[in-house]
C-alpha cells in the first residue's frame, strides 16, 4: 500500500510540530506518530499501558476475566443488571491513557484523538467481527447537552467503528433522549435506573426490522443502566437482536 500525500504531509508536520501525548503530556516522537506504534496522540510508553480486552470476558459488559474460568458467566459488576440486550463488548479498560483519550474527546473538544481511538478498535478484532454488517446505534445526548458540546461523542465513535469494521456496517440515529437527566457518574445502579426510566424514545413511529442486528455504541460502560434503557426502547420498537459495544469499560 503506497503512502498518500496526506500521510506524507502529516508525517512532516509531526517532525516539525511533534504532537503532545494526551496522557503524560510528553512529546510523541516522530517515529511513533502514525508509525509503528500507530498512535498520534499517545507516546510509545503510554500506548503500551493500554489494556485491550480479549477473551475470556463477561458476555454482558465485556470486562475481561483474569485467571482460570470454567464456562461462560457474567462478572460481579453485572449482577443485578438484568440486561435486555444480548451481548456487551468493550475495547479497552478505562484507566490511564484510555481515560485520557475519552476525557479529551468528551470534555475538551479533542476530536483529534478519534484517530487514536480508531487504532484501539483496530487492535480488538473480536469487536470488529461482532459488529460487521450491523446497524450501529449511538446513545443519544439530550438536545441541550448536544448544543453545549457541539457533537455527540457516541456518534463519532460509532462512525469510527463502522469505518474500521467495514462491509455493510452503518450508523443510524434511531433514538432520541427525551429526559434531560443529571450526570449519572456519581449515582449507583439503582439510582441510575430510576433516573433513566423512560429517558429515551424512538425517532419516528416505524417499527424496526426484526432481522437487523442493532448494536448500541457508547464511550464508557459503567453500570450499563443507560445502555440497558436504550436497548429496552429498541426492543419495544421491534428489534430482536440488540447488542452493546463501548470504547472503554469503567
Amino acid at each position: 500500500m503506497g503512502t498518500t500525500a496526506t500521510e506524507i504531509l502529516r508525517g512532516l508536520s509531526d517532525v516539525v510540530f511533534p504532537p503532545e501525548c494526551v496522557h503524560c503530556r510528553g512529546l510523541v516522537a516522530a517515529t511513533a506518530a502514525g508509525g509503528e506504534a500507530g498512535f498520534r496522540h499517545l507516546c510509545v510508553r503510554c500506548a503500551s499501558q493500554l489494556t485491550m480486552v480479549v477473551s475470556p470476558h463477561c458476555r454482558t459488559c465485556g470486562h475481561p476475566f483474569y485467571g482460570e474460568m470454567a464456562g461462560e458467566r457474567e462478572c460481579v459488576k453485572c449482577q443485578g443488571l438484568e440486561a435486555v440486550y444480548g451481548e456487551g463488548r468493550t475495547a479497552v479498560i478505562f484507566n490511564g491513557p484510555a481515560r485520557a483519550l475519552v476525557i479529551a474527546l468528551k470534555y475538551h473538544r479533542g476530536l483529534y484523538v478519534l484517530a487514536d481511538m480508531e487504532e484501539v478498535f483496530r487492535r480488538v478484532p473480536e469487536i470488529l467481527a461482532h459488529v460487521r454488517g450491523a446497524t450501529l446505534v449511538p446513545v443519544p445526548l439530550h438536545p441541550r447537552k448536544a448544543r453545549e458540546r457541539g457533537y455527540n461523542q457516541a456518534w463519532l465513535l460509532a462512525e469510527v467503528l463502522a469505518k474500521v469494521a467495514g462491509g455493510t456496517t452503518g450508523v443510524a440515529g434511531l433514538l432520541r433522549r427525551v429526559v434531560d437527566t443529571p450526570t449519572q457518574t456519581a449515582f449507583d445502579r439503582r439510582t441510575r435506573l430510576e433516573n433513566l426510566k423512560n429517558a429515551f424514545a424512538l425517532k419516528g413511529t416505524a417499527p424496526l426490522n426484526p432481522e437487523v442486528h442493532y448494536v448500541l455504541v457508547d464511550d464508557v460502560f459503567t453500570t450499563g443502566s443507560t445502555l440497558n434503557s436504550c436497548a429496552r426502547t429498541l426492543r419495544r420498537a421491534g428489534a430482536l437482536k440488540v447488542d452493546v459495544v463501548t470504547f472503554a469499560h469503567g
